[in-house]
């Protein structure tokens, strides 16, 4: 018996790094889960993988009309939606704000921050109806810190976070259990690019300074249980050794 037996999660950016670690995890354990990327190919083969507990739905989420969609194919197919992880994310174009191109600026913030929102407003009504549900929303210490090159990032991540905090306040009492991860630095595609582009600290680590994509993927599977009730409406640091002692990635 896996501790998501019966449950519905569906998870954005489903294709690779943190996503498709959640996404074959939560599986393990259980769950049936719809896997939403822009990259059909990608998430049909991790369906396939996967089996008939698993739907790929392609899906843009700097569209609502989309995630709606695909929130309604979700309920349509397994019966409901107890788990939201908003994952989907990008950093590029990683440029100096005085030289950013405001039409690439503007959709980082279309998929990074209105993306998470589009999640949260299908979700939440469906979610309430059933008595309640989890969103777990991908952050960053990019929400909390200026850096070099990424005002994109920074600023879609920080108003990320504050969606956190206002789909707990509104969604608490209908038992919305909202929180946000931040990972740290993971090795996914992302930390390639960031390493491309030679800007701010970050891009200077070494590669075996990031943490493997099936941490942030273990964290949220715990982040699903009552033992994450402290952080409801917070942000849960997987910087921190105690969580990381909690979930079981060190000793």
């Amino acid at each position: 018996m896996g501790v998501l037996d019966g449950k519905v999660v569906m998870i954005t950016g489903a294709s690779r790094g943190i996503g498709e670690a959640a996404a074959r995890l939560f599986a393990e354990q259980g769950a049936k889960i719809c896997l939403l990327a822009r990259s059909r190919d990608e998430i049909a083969v991790i369906a396939g993988d996967i089996g008939d507990a698993a739907l790929a739905i392609p899906c843009d989420v700097s569209r609502y009309w989309e995630v709606e969609a695909a929130v309604a194919a979700c309920v349509e197919t397994f019966g409901g939606l107890d788990v939201l992880i908003n994952n989907a994310g990008v950093i590029e174009p990683i440029a100096p704000l005085m030289e950013s191109d405001p039409d690439a600026w503007g959709h980082v913030i279309d998929i990074n921050l209105k993306g998470v929102y589009y999640g949260m407003r299908a979700a939440m009504p469906v979610m309430v109806a059933r008595g309640g549900g989890s969103i777990l929303t991908i952050s960053s210490g990019a929400a909390h810190n200026a850096l070099e090159g990424w005002s994109q990032y920074c600023t879609s991540k920080a108003g990320a976070a504050m969606l956190t905090k206002c789909a707990h306040a509104e969604g608490a009492a209908q038992g919305v259990r909202a929180i946000g991860l931040s990972p740290g630095t993971v090795a996914t595609q992302m930390q390639r690019e960031i390493k491309a582009s030679g800007v701010n600290p970050v891009s200077e680590l070494a590669w075996e300074d990031h943490i493997p994509a099936d941490w942030p993927a273990k964290c949220l599977l715990w982040m699903c249980g009552a033992d994450a009730d402290d952080f409801l409406g917070q942000e849960i640091s997987l910087r921190d050794e105690a969580i990381r002692r909690r979930i079981g990635v060190i000793a």
